[in-house]
């Protein structure tokens, strides 16, 4: 098993106890896609002997970087649906009137796996190029049996075939398909039914639902979640994005690993989240791109010592962006969290939040995923925008194509 070096490093390890879990002069070493050692450099071990030896000459590591929320998986694009939301259309009344998911949802279906397959890696090249390592895709563009499985199918090769962790996420239970209008208690019945086919060939590491008052009501997702929670699945929501449907308290008595966008979230569903130990997703993105005036309650989260992740919502409504640093700045700037706050909520929150203690920070016995950039000090992340000074990423332990 090939051993590497890297040496005199600016280390963010992001490990507890100190801000960033800073090293300023710092070495990993990596054998096989584990760390197996993390620490100043002049401690280093003197009988080491690498296979191989890297002087970064005092570039900044951080871990990789963990995209915890997209959509990247779909047909076609809405530009129109921005255009008209400049003229005054809401985001609601789009959907109301037959657009918005649903758009998609008849694109996705007419493309083919492999353009789906194209397209999904372009985007997923995109975040990769930023120092992701591990994304988390939705479906959600399918609604139907077959092409619920074709999506999840296509997230699924993407993890096979780029140098990215994948976990999948079915979300059946994003809109009511047009073949079911009027009837979602029938949508959300089958949906529950496609649960255990998806499971057994492969397709699924958790399950999500859109609760809000333009998706499926308390009761609905509360069905999709006994089903996936009768599966062993994991669960997380799309709660409390829009308006306050109860969504996080319910999705607490369920264990779920997170909750996303939040802007709308109350004492209440803080105090289950606390208790469930459920990670606080939030998608600056989303709340830029529709132009959201209500912020989600950061200050009340951090009270609660909720722990705050960071994605980028990737998805061609909402949020057609594809750089998850932009989402650090746009955290920063729009909801007021620190520079290290931003950060952890790409790294250690945002591995919570998919349920992978093996990655997020630079520590022994963890994942070796971490990259390398052309900066002095973390803060500059999220200071910049617009530019990418990723130098070099390692996944698995494996360095990546440019």
């Amino acid at each position: 098993m090939i051993t590497t070096l890297w040496r005199h490093a600016r280390l963010a390890t992001l490990q507890p106890g100190t801000p960033w879990g800073w090293e300023e002069d710092g070495a990993l070493l990596v054998q096989g896609d584990t760390l197996r050692w993390v620490g100043p450099d002049a401690a280093l071990p003197p009988d080491l002997q690498p296979d191989q030896e890297i002087d970064l000459q005092g570039a900044l590591v951080t871990p990789g970087l963990i995209d915890a929320h997209t959509h990247l998986v779909y047909g076609g694009q809405r530009a129109a649906e921005f255009e008209r939301r400049l003229q005054g259309a809401s985001y609601e009344e789009i959907a109301q009137a037959g657009g918005g998911i649903l758009n998609t949802v008849a694109a996705t279906r007419a493309a083919s796996d492999d353009e789906l397959f194209r397209a999904a890696a372009a985007r997923a090249r995109t975040l990769m190029a930023e120092g992701v390592t591990t994304v988390e895709i939705k479906s959600g563009y399918g609604l139907s049996q077959a092409h619920e499985a074709r999506c999840l199918a296509v997230a699924r090769r993407l993890g096979r075939e780029l140098a990215l962790t994948v976990r999948t996420t079915s979300l059946a239970a994003h809109a009511l398909p047009p073949e079911y209008a009027g009837r979602a208690d029938d949508y959300i019945d089958a949906a529950c039914s496609w649960l255990a086919g998806q499971q057994a060939a492969g397709l699924v590491d958790a399950v999500d639902a859109f609760c809000d008052h333009i998706g499926f009501s308390p009761a609905q997702t509360d069905r999709i979640f006994r089903a996936a929670r009768a599966l062993g699945l994991p669960v997380k929501l799309h709660a409390e994005q829009l308006s306050d449907q109860g969504g996080a308290a319910l999705a607490a008595r369920h264990d779920a690993l997170s909750c996303d966008h939040l802007e709308h979230l109350s004492p209440a569903g803080i105090a289950a989240m606390r208790a469930s130990g459920t990670v606080a997703m939030l998608l600056p993105g989303a709340y830029y791109f529709l132009r959201e005036t209500k912020l989600p309650p950061v200050q009340a989260l951090r009270d609660a010592a909720v722990p705050i992740a960071i994605a980028s919502d990737h998805n061609p409504g909402s949020c057609p962006g594809g750089s998850l640093l932009l989402m650090l700045s746009m955290a920063c700037t729009l909801f007021r969290l620190t520079p290290e706050e931003a950060l952890r909520g790409v790294t250690v929150n945002a591995a919570r939040a998919l349920g992978l203690p093996d990655r997020g920070r630079l520590a022994e016995r963890l994942r070796a995923d971490f990259a390398v950039w052309d900066a002095e000090h973390p803060r500059e992340l999220a200071y910049r925008f617009g530019l990418n000074p990723c130098r070099r990423v390692v996944c698995g332990g494996v360095e990546r194509a440019p």
